[in-house]
């Protein structure tokens, strides 16, 4: 399955409806009307949507492209620049934060394999030692992928979980260490407080850790995950986005909002249930796929 199958809630919301209005040339006032009604649908937001109906029509002249490609030029202008992935072997730490439920824990897990598979070796830590399950989730993810869990009993201080994964990965000659933190709101000081314990705890252990960290976002609440971004970012320097469930939903335009209006680029993204279903964020592909042109695969076009 391509990436427009799986993205093809969002997908059908553009490419599909529209696809009689995707031709040649510059598009006319009634196609960017359908358009901005598309887009909105889609989550891209007041804003950006604007930003594309205004740009459009000139951007197409002047490139001497369809309305099709030159939407996809456009929302990929949109993004931020995703940074190249580090293939260093010295240990990096990777911390996730995010609210309940937004596929923390799984995303922590899909990491590890995808690090494993590039032949580094991996570790995965829990210092959310408040839901009782979550150690347990964490370690049944470490048992079916074959990699090493850091778990501590309910109740343990998580920047000590978090200092003790570090010196062991560290002991142990591991080259990736990924933390993941218990599921907080972004209003509640106190929570914010102690993510910003276990970042600083986390740089005692070893200079410079953690290298990432990654807030971990579900697509599916498109727009409303603004907040979320704005209030993470106050407590911990977060170095980019993980975007979740985006199978699962018509409002992967907020992809396209997250990543503008918070400045972090986007670095992976969760398209299913199964630990494939991950993958490095690529701008040029999600948004040839959301728009239907074809990717290396084959046409795409609806």
């Amino acid at each position: 399955m391509n990436l427009g199958d799986r993205l093809r809630k969002t997908r059908d919301a553009l490419a599909f409806r529209l696809g009689a209005l995707f031709g040649s040339g510059s598009p006319g006032f009634e196609e960017l009307e359908k358009l901005e009604e598309a887009l909105l649908e889609a989550d891209l937001g007041w804003k950006l949507t604007e930003k594309v109906i205004r740009d459009l029509p000139g951007l197409c002249s002047s490139r001497g492209v369809g309305m099709r490609e030159g939407l996809a030029l456009l929302l990929e202008s949109m993004l931020p620049p995703v940074p190249e992935e580090c293939r260093g072997r010295e240990l990096r730490v990777i911390m996730t934060v995010g609210v309940n439920g937004s596929g923390k824990t799984t995303t922590v897990a899909r990491l590890a394999a995808m690090y494993r598979n590039l032949g580094h070796m991996t570790m995965m830590a829990c210092a959310d030692t408040f839901r009782a399950a979550a150690g347990e989730q964490l370690a049944l993810w470490g048992r079916k992928l074959d990699i090493p869990v850091v778990v501590r009993s309910e109740g343990t201080d998580p920047g000590a979980v978090a200092y003790d994964a570090v010196a062991s990965a560290r002991a142990r000659g591991f080259q990736r260490l990924i933390l993941d933190t218990a599921g907080r709101l972004p209003n509640r000081k106190d929570l914010l407080d102690e993510l910003s314990k276990i970042h600083r705890v986390t740089g005692k252990a070893l200079e410079g850790a953690p290298h990432e960290v990654l807030l971990v976002l579900d697509g599916s609440v498109g727009q409303n995950a603004l907040p979320q971004a704005e209030g993470f970012s106050r407590a911990v320097p977060v170095t980019g986005l993980v975007v979740t469930k985006l199978d699962g939903t018509a409002k992967g335009g907020a992809v396209f909002a997250m990543a503008h209006e918070t400045g972090f680029p986007i670095r992976y993204i969760g398209t299913g249930e199964g630990c494939d279903d991950f993958s490095v964020f690529d701008p040029v592909q999600f948004t040839r796929a959301l728009v239907g042109l074809p990717d290396q695969g084959g046409t795409v076009i609806r």
